[in-house]
């Protein structure tokens, strides 16, 4: 069995509104992301770089990445550890500093899940699998910044 994994997606620039690139505030930077089988995601730029603010835009996507990535271990690692969630919701956030030249980079991505787990004889180990998540995710591994987690335990 192969140890690597392909994954694919597609990507269309739906904004060239006639004119395409032929000035900076001419075209649109929405477009389309798909993949075989599965529903379209709208995305754009941010607003700040003239992008639609009711689209996903690139930077959502990464931290979206990095908490979905995140949430899956620690559900696995949970269920093969006895700690049953019953809910899981997570409000991430990242720092992006830009460069004077307009180019830039993530300084850091803070993940704030918040686990419900069935009772409190779990918390402890609750808290602690975090650290395991983060060590087995496969997109914070992937990237130059520190993820951080803060989680905060409910029972319920």
């Amino acid at each position: 069995m192969s140890n690597k994994h392909i994954f694919n997606t597609s990507l269309a620039w739906t904004g060239a509104n006639g004119a395409g690139t032929t000035d900076y505030r001419a075209y649109s930077r929405n477009h389309i992301i798909s993949g075989k089988g599965k529903p379209e995601i709208p995305g754009s730029s941010d607003p700040v770089f003239r992008g639609d603010a009711s689209r996903y835009n690139p930077e959502e996507f990464l931290i979206a990445s990095l908490s979905s990535c995140h949430m899956l271990w620690y559900l696995h690692l949970c269920a093969d550890a006895g700690v049953v969630v019953t809910a899981y919701e997570d409000h991430a956030s990242g720092t992006m500093d830009i460069d004077m030249d307009g180019g830039g980079r993530f300084s850091e991505v803070i993940l704030n899940p918040i686990v419900t787990v069935k009772d409190s004889s779990m918390v402890k180990a609750a808290i602690e699998l975090h650290h395991n998540a983060h060590k087995k995710c496969f997109i914070a591994n992937s990237v130059n910044f520190p993820v951080k987690h803060n989680p905060t335990i409910r029972i319920g």
